[in-house]
């Protein structure tokens, strides 16, 4: 058992500020009857969890593992192992995947018990999407493979919003598109969606045109992955054919950005999704635009209602076609790295904040 509980965590309102807390090691005499304690092992950092902190308040993302003001803990995806149970249908030495915190412990009240997975039922999670609260047993995931922890900790949680984007803009229609702009185009989810259109478009007989937006550094990157049609840099937004008519995915949050692709197409900006926020420090700019005003997607109550559409077994299988081919393609330019400790899990989370990590590259953490 870990000495000690270190928990890493950043100012709510001034993400450039980080800390870690450190408390007493959680014991089994410490849990209630139905609780059960789970030692975190690693999790996966990307940008999307910048989105997370970025849009904390907005979402309450924060509300997950609450700190103490001003802090907040960011959540993230990854594997840990029950070391302690008092719920009979918990064992210890049980191995989950799901919702963590940046924190070496987590003791969550196991609800709605199956083969294949638990929900915590904490009182505070209880208005939270049910999407964030559920954790998988390994043992009993079709998908799961041990040599495959590190790309699903980075890539299932990024996919799993893409296959939702791709899905809801497919039975639209694409709102009669016949292009579309991913912008923070290298980012994990947009590449995710880029492939997944690119991958289904002879099956679906729609010519969509994908264009990518990114940053001048990453324009050689994007081009060789051979998911988009066009890669174009941010400053060259000028340089699109305006007349075409276009769906923008806006998965960095600059509101200069948005505002320059609205003002170009105008009347031609059928539909403008607002996604993530990788430029979180840019956000802004996102009223009154030429074109369709920008809507949040928000991929958890999409799910909910689609499942209920659908039926939420038909969405995995649809999903599971293409989380295989897409691992295969990433597995192939993706360059994994560890970092073990608090100050490695420091400088990681400033990086990834600044920008500083190189899309190729994926972050695992060992607390």
């Amino acid at each position: 058992m870990t000495a000690s509980n270190r928990t890493f965590v950043v100012d709510q309102d001034n993400l450039d500020q980080c800390a870690t807390l450190e408390t007493p090691a959680i014991g089994a005499d410490q849990l209630s009857d139905g609780e059960a304690l789970l030692t975190v092992d690693h999790f996966a950092f990307t940008a999307n969890n910048i989105t997370y902190a970025a849009l904390g308040k907005r979402f309450r993302y924060w509300d997950f593992f609450p700190a103490e003001a001003p802090w907040g803990q960011i959540p993230v995806w990854g594997f840990a192992d029950v070391t302690a149970s008092r719920h009979p249908d918990i064992k210890t030495g049980t191995r989950v995947y799901g919702y963590l915190p940046m924190a070496n412990q987590l003791v969550v009240k196991p609800g709605k018990v199956s083969k294949s997975s638990f929900v915590d039922t904490a009182e505070h999670r209880q208005h939270l999407a049910l999407a964030y609260n559920q954790y998988l047993f390994t043992a009993a995931d079709p998908a799961y493979r041990a040599e495959h922890e590190a790309l699903q900790m980075l890539l299932r949680p990024l996919l799993i919003t893409s296959f939702l984007l791709d899905d809801f803009l497919a039975s639209r229609d694409f709102f009669g598109a016949d292009q579309i702009i991913l912008t923070s185009a290298s980012s994990k989810t947009a590449l995710g969606l880029a492939f997944m259109l690119s991958h289904q478009r002879s099956v679906r007989g729609k010519p969509l045109t994908i264009t990518a937006l990114t940053s001048k550094g990453n324009v050689s990157f994007v081009e060789g992955l051979g998911y988009y049609d066009n890669v174009v840099s941010y400053d060259a937004i000028d340089t699109l054919d305006a007349s075409h008519k276009t769906v923008s995915v806006d998965f960095a949050g600059n509101g200069e950005v948005l505002t320059a692709l609205h003002k170009h197409f105008a009347d031609n900006m059928l539909f403008s999704s607002l996604v993530g926020a990788a430029h979180w420090d840019q956000r802004g700019g996102e009223k009154n635009l030429p074109g369709a005003q920008p809507e949040v997607f928000f991929a958890p109550g999409y799910w909910e209602t689609r499942g209920k559409e659908l039926g939420n077994a038909v969405l995995m299988q649809r999903f599971a076609e293409l989380w295989a081919p897409l691992v295969k393609s990433v597995d192939g330019w993706m360059n994994i790295t560890t970092v073990q400790g608090q100050d490695a899990m420091r400088q990681a989370y400033l990086d990834t904040l600044q920008g500083k990590v190189d899309p190729d590259q994926g972050l695992i953490l060992k607390p």
